[in-house]
């Protein structure tokens, strides 16, 4: 074991979620943004006029990166304030660019803006890695797009579908939260610089009452940070149901892949399909034999979470008063992180699984042939009447020797024997070839394979070949 073993560490950071998603949310990347976001203004303020030089913007563009933690710890300690404590380290690093760090601002200018960069950034982390579990999944449904299997329903036999055609229901899920995803990520917005109650008034003081200056400088800063607006209208802060809208995309993506490692658990335990799994994995420290789909498993645990995490930025949402609190500060920073580092970590999973998928054909098979008879049935019938035979007694008939064989295969344990007494029965007028004709998986999987194709082609092609320069991506189990 390494790493701190005296206090809570949390698992998010020692087991599961990537370092790339870790850093998105570290101090760094957050205090590095803030200087950003002070260097934009800056430039902005200059470019509209107010004292601000050249000279100063340089100094601070040159010194984004190298922050003196000890000097802003420090200086918080003193003044208990996060922000003017990084401006206090700021200034110490650019002394020229002094007067000027923060110039007609309010805390939330860093610290939300910072907030929606790091959202984007995150979002597209998440967006680049359900393509490529998409592309895994849109492999593996083509290829066993014609593989006949069991269909249920109530998790009882139904009829039957194909193994691609299932894999599709979870590809569109995916879909769904795809098209959610890009949405959010192509209407979220900067807060912008708003002031203390969302009013600008600072600002009009810096510009003496020029309102379009005061316009431009947003979409300034907006344009440098990388963003097509800032919202119209806030208090202090942006609306904190942008924290809800963020996190019920990400709910969305762990629901889908819930339901995905629940139904990979189920088809482990029916023996046709199972997880991919390492060499030397222990499946049961007491049972050797077992290979339990530990990694479906995690996804459902990862995915329990993030789901219920998404109610935190609901009630934060629904309590904030007038124009700010704070009671949301201390929800929104764990809340919102760790539902990020949990999607990417299930995402991560994903990867995994969806490219090492192992289809036993054997099992599949034989799972179908022990209740084909049955969902045959009608076929029978109605091949029996075309020959004379009348409906309504050929139908008691069936019933009857269905009880009979159900009785065989749960009371005595034996195979399904309902073809067999239909066989012998002269009432049907039917051969063991014609049966075994009739008796074809293949008979009964509908429009699956085409259905499989259809989806592909119009729906999920497009998205990766737009994005075929980011697939490929794969991840590998450590522990």
């Amino acid at each position: 074991m390494s790493g701190n073993v005296n206090s809570y560490e949390s698992p998010f950071c020692t087991r599961y979620a990537s370092e790339e998603m870790q850093y998105i949310f570290s101090a760094d990347k957050k205090f590095t943004t803030w200087r950003r976001l002070w260097v934009a203004l800056a430039r902005a303020e200059m470019k509209l006029g107010l004292p601000v030089t050249e000279a100063q913007v340089k100094q601070l563009e040159e010194h984004i990166n190298d922050i003196d933690y000890a000097v802003a710890e420090a200086r918080e300690k003193e003044v208990r304030h996060d922000v003017m404590s990084h401006v206090y380290a700021y200034g110490k690093a650019c002394p020229d660019a002094d007067p000027i760090i923060h110039l007609g601002a309010t805390s939330c200018y860093v610290g939300d803006n910072t907030d929606v960069i790091i959202m984007r950034d995150a979002l597209n982390v998440i967006r680049r890695k359900l393509i490529n579990v998409m592309n895994n999944l849109a492999k593996f449904a083509d290829k066993y797009k014609d593989m006949p299997a069991m269909a249920y329903t109530h998790l009882q036999p139904a009829q039957l579908t194909t193994v691609g055609k299932r894999a599709t229901l979870w590809l569109n899920e995916l879909l769904m939260d795809f098209e959610d995803l890009e949405y959010r990520i192509s209407t979220l917005k900067l807060l912008g610089s708003k002031g203390t109650t969302g009013t600008q008034a600072s600002f009009m003081e810096l510009f003496e009452g020029d309102t379009d200056k005061v316009k431009q400088l947003e979409k300034m800063i907006a344009e440098e940070m990388g963003f097509d607006a800032v919202v119209p209208v806030s208090g202090q802060t942006y609306s904190r149901k942008v924290d809800f809208q963020v996190l019920s995309v990400l709910s969305g993506i762990a629901q889908t892949c819930s339901k995905f490692s629940n139904d990979m658990r189920i088809l482990q335990s029916f023996e046709e399909m199972e997880e991919p799994r390492e060499k030397s994995q222990i499946g049961s420290s007491a049972m050797a034999y077992k290979r339990n789909p530990m990694r479906c498993e995690r996804i459902t645990s990862l995915a329990r979470y993030v789901m219920i995490d998404g109610l935190n930025p609901a009630f934060t949402a629904g309590t904030q008063w007038f124009e700010r609190t704070l009671d949301d500060s201390a929800n929104k920073r764990i809340s919102v992180a760790e539902a990020f580092l949990g999607v990417d970590a299930i995402l991560n999973i994903m990867l995994n699984v969806t490219d090492g998928i192992v289809v036993y054909p054997k099992m599949v098979h034989r799972r179908i042939m022990a209740k084909l008879p049955f969902m045959a049935t009608e076929n029978i019938m109605m091949d029996a009447v075309k020959k004379g035979g009348n409906r309504q007694e050929l139908h008691e008939k069936i019933r009857e020797y269905s009880m009979i064989a159900a009785e065989q295969v749960k009371l005595h344990g034996n195979d399904n024997n309902l073809c067999e007494l239909i066989v012998n029965d002269p009432m049907f007028m039917i051969s063991q070839e014609e049966m075994d004709a009739i008796l074809k998986p293949e008979n009964f999987i509908g429009r699956s394979p085409q259905q499989v194709e259809e989806f592909l082609n119009e729906f999920i092609n497009p998205i990766l070949e737009a994005n075929k320069d980011i697939l490929g991506e794969n991840f590998e189990m450590k522990n």
